[in-house]
C-alpha cells in the first residue's frame, strides 16, 4: 500500500496557510526535502514524524492516513460494548464478557476517551445489576442511600476513578455530560455528596441549557419546531423531577399522595402532546404507569393498579411498532430517577412490552416485593404478563 503522507501533509500545510519554508525551518531541515514529501519522491524519516504531527496539531495516524480506520473501529467497539450493555441493564445476561470485551478494546485504544467511559459506563451498571441500589430510612423518616454498603462495589469504586480521569480533559460536548450525569450519580451513591455538588456547580443554569437556547438561534418553522422540543424536554424533566420527589419524600407521602403525584407527571404529557403522539416518549409513559400500578395497589385502588398495567402495555406496544417501522429510534428509558431517554435501544430484540413484567414497578421504592407479592395472587396479572409476553410474537 503506497502511503500518502506526503499528500497529507501537502494539504496540512495548505490548510494551515503555511509554506515548504516554513515547515522546513521548524522542522530544521531544507524547503528541498519537503518539497519530495509532497510529491511522492521521499517520505519523511521515522524520527521526524511526530514533530510533524505536532507542528499541524494532528495525529500520527491522521499522517499516514489510518485516522479514519482508527476511529471507524473505535466507533463499532463502542457501539458493541454499549449493546452488550443494555443487555444486560435489569440483569445479569453477560456482564463479565461485556467488561471484558470494554478492557480489551481499551487495551488496544489506551487512553480513548470513548473506550474509557464506555468501560465506566459498564462498570457502573455492573454495580446496579450485580448488587443493587440499596435504601435506608433516616431519622426523620427520609429515604437515604445506604453508602457505606455502595462504596463497598469494586466497580463503582473503578468507575468513579475512570470518570475523574476523563473530566480532567474531556472537552464539553455530549460524552462530557454523560460522565458527569453517571459521576455524580455515583458520588451520591457512595455518600460523596460534596464532590457532586462540585460538579453540579460548573454547570450551566436551566435557562443557558442546549434545549431552550437552541431555538434562540433561528427563526421561522424551524424555530417552532426547536420551541415544541424544548417544551417536551421541559416536561420529560419536570416528570422525572417528580418522581424523585416520590422517592425522596418516602413516608412523608400517603399512597393516595403518591397517586396523585405521578397522575400528574403523566398528565404533563397530555398538556402538550395534545394530539395523543407522544413519539419517543410513549417509553417514559409506559413507565410512568408502571409505576402508578404499584402506588394505586398501595392506595388500595386494585382496579386502578391494572387499568396502569394495561396502559404500560399499550404505550410500550406502539414505542414497539414505532420502532420496528424505522420512526424511532429512541424507545427506551435510563433506569432509575433520571428520565432521559437513550439514542438507541438495544436491550432485547424481544421489545419493550415483553419485558414490562421483569421491570415492574421501574423505580426502586420500598415496598416493591411486598406489593408485588399481593398483586401476582390477583388473577389479572398472570392474564397481564401472558399478554405482555404475546406482544414479542
Amino acid at each position: 500500500m503506497k502511503l500518502q503522507i506526503g499528500e497529507t501533509i501537502r494539504q496540512l500545510r495548505l490548510r494551515d496557510g503555511r509554506t515548504q519554508e516554513d515547515l522546513a525551518e521548524a522542522l530544521g531541515i531544507s524547503p528541498q526535502a519537503v518539497s519530495r514529501w509532497e510529491k511522492g519522491g521521499a517520505y519523511p524519516d521515522m524520527e521526524a514524524v511526530p514533530a510533524i504531527a505536532n507542528y499541524f496539531g494532528v495525529t500520527i495516524d491522521m499522517l499516514f492516513g489510518y485516522e479514519g480506520d482508527r476511529e471507524q473501529k473505535i466507533d463499532a467497539l463502542t457501539e458493541r460494548i454499549y449493546a452488550m450493555n443494555w443487555e444486560n441493564n435489569g440483569r445479569d445476561v453477560s456482564m463479565d464478557a461485556c467488561i471484558q470485551l470494554a478492557r480489551e478494546s481499551l487495551a488496544e485504544y489506551p487512553s480513548n476517551e470513548k473506550l474509557m467511559l464506555a468501560l465506566a459506563s459498564v462498570l457502573y451498571n455492573a454495580g446496579y445489576v450485580r448488587y443493587g441500589e440499596h435504601h435506608l430510612t433516616d431519622g426523620d423518616g427520609y429515604d437515604i442511600l445506604d453508602a457505606e454498603r455502595h462504596r463497598t462495589y469494586g466497580e463503582w469504586q473503578e468507575a468513579i476513578r475512570l470518570y475523574e480521569k476523563l473530566l480532567i480533559s474531556m472537552p464539553e460536548g455530549e460524552l462530557r455530560q454523560k460522565a458527569v450525569r453517571e459521576l455524580v450519580q455515583l458520588y451520591l451513591n457512595t455518600g460523596a455528596s460534596g464532590k457532586a455538588l462540585d460538579i453540579v456547580a460548573g454547570l450551566p443554569s436551566l435557562q443557558d441549557c442546549r434545549e431552550l437556547m437552541r431555538p434562540l438561534t433561528c427563526d421561522g418553522k424551524e424555530r417552532a419546531r426547536l420551541q415544541g422540543e424544548a417544551v417536551l424536554a421541559a416536561v420529560h424533566c419536570t416528570s422525572g423531577l417528580l418522581i424523585g420527589g416520590i422517592l425522596a419524600n418516602g413516608s412523608h407521602l400517603t399512597p393516595a399522595e403518591a397517586v396523585c403525584t405521578v397522575k400528574n407527571a403523566i398528565a404533563m404529557y397530555d398538556l402538550v402532546c395534545t394530539d395523543g403522539n407522544y413519539g419517543v416518549y410513549h417509553s417514559s409513559l409506559a413507565c410512568l404507569h408502571l409505576y402508578l400500578s404499584f402506588h394505586c395497589w398501595r392506595a388500595d385502588d386494585r382496579d386502578g393498579a391494572f387499568a396502569a398495567l394495561d396502559r404500560a402495555l399499550e404505550y410500550a406496544r406502539i414505542c414497539d411498532a414505532m420502532r420496528r417501522n424505522g420512526q424511532v429510534e429512541v424507545a427506551y428509558t435510563a433506569p432509575l430517577l433520571r428520565l432521559v431517554t437513550e439514542k438507541r435501544d438495544v436491550r432485547s430484540e424481544a421489545g419493550i412490552a415483553a419485558e414490562l413484567p421483569e421491570d415492574w414497578p421501574w423505580w426502586c421504592d420500598t415496598g416493591n416485593q411486598v406489593v408485588k407479592a399481593e398483586m401476582i395472587k390477583d388473577p389479572r396479572w398472570d392474564d397481564w404478563v401472558k399478554r405482555c409476553g404475546e406482544s414479542k410474537k
